[in-house]
């Protein structure tokens, strides 16, 4: 599922859908919500229809499975990406978790590229190596 994340993101999020994913990158601080959240309707849809199509018909329940992949990804992405990453609701604010710190600052790197183009860390789970690498050099663990 991250590579499909990555590669929706990058192609979709950030071809077609950007005027929808715009506000994510230049948010508009007076409100809670942005259009970019849309999404997470959007990518739910899928996994709701496999889940139903593979409940309903016993020879389709490799759809079920998948249908519960696709959502479970969805479920990771509301906690990681928006309460861990975004803080919408300041959980894990003060972590030292190291994996969170990687997260977080993969992020923020995508998230210096205000526009369409020139992007990076268009992932969500997983952290590039240079990231790991200046982490670990700020920690004074790698040398």
């Amino acid at each position: 599922m991250e590579a499909i994340a990555w590669l929706t993101h990058k192609y979709v999020m950030h071809g077609p859908f950007w005027s929808i994913h715009r506000d994510h990158h230049q948010p508009d601080k007076s409100s809670f919500f942005e259009r970019n959240d849309l999404f997470f309707i959007l990518f739910a849809l899928p996994g709701i229809a496999l889940i139903y199509f593979g409940f309903i018909n016993p020879a389709y329940e490799h759809l079920l499975m998948v249908g519960i992949g696709i959502s479970a990804y969805g479920i990771a992405y509301l906690l990681v990406h928006d309460l861990i990453i975004h803080q919408r609701l300041r959980i894990l604010s003060q972590s030292k978790n190291i994996y969170i710190a990687g997260l977080r600052r993969a992020h923020r790197l995508h998230h210096k590229h205000t526009g369409k183009y020139h992007g990076e860390c268009f992932g969500m789970l997983f952290v590039p190596i240079h990231v790991w690498q200046d982490i670990l050099k700020r920690k004074k663990i790698y040398k």
